[in-house]
């Protein structure tokens, strides 16, 4: 009897055979599938919310997140190797652990990927807004581009490209790695030049005191700043198209990271050294939360009284400082290049959003009206359309950073399971063929599991209340429906992942390349 329903690696593995894979890929282009992975949403739109937590400090918060992530990639890596289904965390908490934390780890993977294309759209939002004001002189309504939060009513624009997307999506519309390394180069000539003007113009004064709210602020911050690396498992799946992978994995991942750790380090000494990145107190002196109506307040009441407005206020903090230094046309051009890119960070996410909730639904634990095919499209309609109203909902009313810090839990849950299935099959399935194998595994594994839980710590109260909540509500869900009609549980050998009608990838790679682990988008 399989008592805790552990879906059979053997099975993944003999349907997996089925996809003939070419070993072409080699360190450098597994370190510009990184930086491709990395290099996103969250540089542009999280700093802010980081330099309100930790001020000066979120250069140590940006070198912390990315230790957790190389940690954690690295273990990923070995499990993507091992099981090259791109079915990334659920797939391997399902042959490992078993089909209940299998359920928890996707239903975290639910809350991830939708909630941080919310989070991305309300960055968009914010840039956008920000152009039409300065670059084009049209200024919309308060009310309409913030939520209750800010005293707005919805913010709109958010909306507007949340459901654009899901209409994209459900036509069939895909990124190609044509366009996908198009907009790479975008966001990197935007950050690069940012880092050009920003970093000369920088003053050491700027930058004391480092840690104002102590260095729990900047683990605080890291917790936050997690949201712009998260993309580097376009790496770790990648281990079985990958030539001599005990040697590149490494080298790919390490490099990609490094690369993007030092890149995001400029950004943010730009920021501070140029501008000022020091956090808002309350009229008592007390910390206020990013995103909470008290600092909203607090930054109108500065504004209104002829202040300089801190960076911590603004919706577009690179395009502001840039504007604020002497640059407004430079400024104007980077909000252009976030408005222009940011949207395929939505559609990346959607995609990957809907590939897990499609899959669950092909293993019988969600129901089968989710992996329902469009007759005209052949695109998953259904749970599309149901991702793009709830990541539109979630846009409208709330704050970038608590929705990045509610996506953050979800990855870091998912994370944490990776770490400790790969401790778990090295000692129930020692002689199992790995082509990659994670170097110093019972010092490595145990620190990205550490690491995992400590950022979780230190996300804000809600996020976490939200997360467990989100958990809660799967549970229920899954002993009410998914636990009767699963079908490990009526003895049906399927790999869902690899089903012909399964969305792609959410991060689609460079030219030429394949899709890691997966289907081309």
């Amino acid at each position: 009897m399989n008592k805790w329903r552990v879906k059979s690696l053997d099975s993944i593995l003999a349907t997996a055979e089925k996809k003939s894979l070419t070993r072409s890929l080699g360190a450098f282009q597994l370190t510009m599938l990184g930086i491709g992975g990395i290099i996103g949403t969250g540089i542009f739109v999280l700093t802010a919310e980081a330099a309100q937590l930790a001020g000066p400090g979120m250069l140590i918060s940006f070198v912390l997140s990315a230790l957790v992530c190389g940690l954690a990639a690295l273990c990923y890596a070995e499990l993507a190797a091992m099981v090259p289904v791109s079915g990334s965390a659920y797939t391997y908490s399902y042959a490992t652990f078993g089909e209940v934390l299998a359920w928890i780890v996707g239903w975290a993977l639910v809350l991830e990927y939708a909630v941080a294309a919310s989070a991305v759209a309300v960055g968009w939002s914010g840039y956008m807004v920000g152009v039409l004001d300065n670059f084009a002189g049209i200024k919309l309504p308060a009310e309409l581009v913030t939520g209750p939060y800010a005293g707005g009513i919805i913010n709109l624009p958010a909306v507007v490209i949340a459901l654009a997307v899901t209409w994209l999506l459900v036509i069939g519309t895909k990124e190609s790695a044509t366009v996908n390394s198009v907009l790479v180069t975008v966001k990197v000539a935007a950050l690069a030049a940012f880092i050009f003007l920003a970093v000369p113009a920088a003053t050491a004064d700027k930058f004391t005191p480092f840690l104002p709210l102590g260095a729990t602020g900047a683990i605080g911050a890291a917790s936050i700043i997690f949201f712009a690396f998260v993309g580097f498992d376009a790496v770790s799946t990648a281990a079985e198209e990958t030539k001599d992978p005990q040697r590149n994995i490494p080298i790919g991942l390490i490099a990609s990271l490094a690369i993007c750790t030092v890149f995001y380090m400029l950004v943010g000494a730009g920021v501070i050294g140029s501008y000022g990145a020091q956090p808002v107190f309350g009229a008592g002196g007390e910390a206020l939360q990013p995103g909470s109506p008290e600092l909203v307040a607090q930054c109108k009441s500065i504004i209104d009284d002829g202040l300089k407005m801190p960076v911590v206020c603004s919706n577009e903090a690179l395009a502001h400082v840039l504007r604020s230094i002497g640059y407004p046309g430079i400024g104007n051009v980077l909000g252009l290049a976030a408005g222009f890119a940011l949207p395929s960070v939505v559609l990346m996410m959607m995609f990957a959003q809907t590939r897990v909730f499609f899959v669950m639904s092909r293993d019988g634990l969600l129901p089968g009206m989710l992996s329902k095919v469009h007759p005209k499209y052949g695109t998953p309609h259904v749970v599309t359309i149901i991702t793009g109203l709830g990541v539109a909902i979630s846009a409208a009313f709330f704050p970038v950073g608590q929705l990045a810090s509610v996506s953050n839990g979800g990855t870091l849950c998912a994370f944490f399971f990776v770490s400790l299935a790969i401790m778990t099959l090295r000692r129930t399935d020692p002689d199992r063929r790995r082509v990659f194998r994670t170097p110093a595994v019972w010092i490595v594994a145990p620190l990205a599991a550490a690491g995992c839980l400590l950022l979780f710590g230190f996300l804000s109260f809600v996020a976490q209340m939200v997360f467990f909540g989100w958990a809660a509500i799967g549970l229920v869900f899954y002993f009410i429906y998914g636990r009767s009609r699963s079908n490990v549980a009526r003895g049906i050998t399927v790999v869902g992942e690899l089903d012909p009608g399964v969305p792609p990838q959410g991060v689609p790679p460079l030219p030429g390349i394949h899709t890691p682990g997966g289907k081309d988008a």
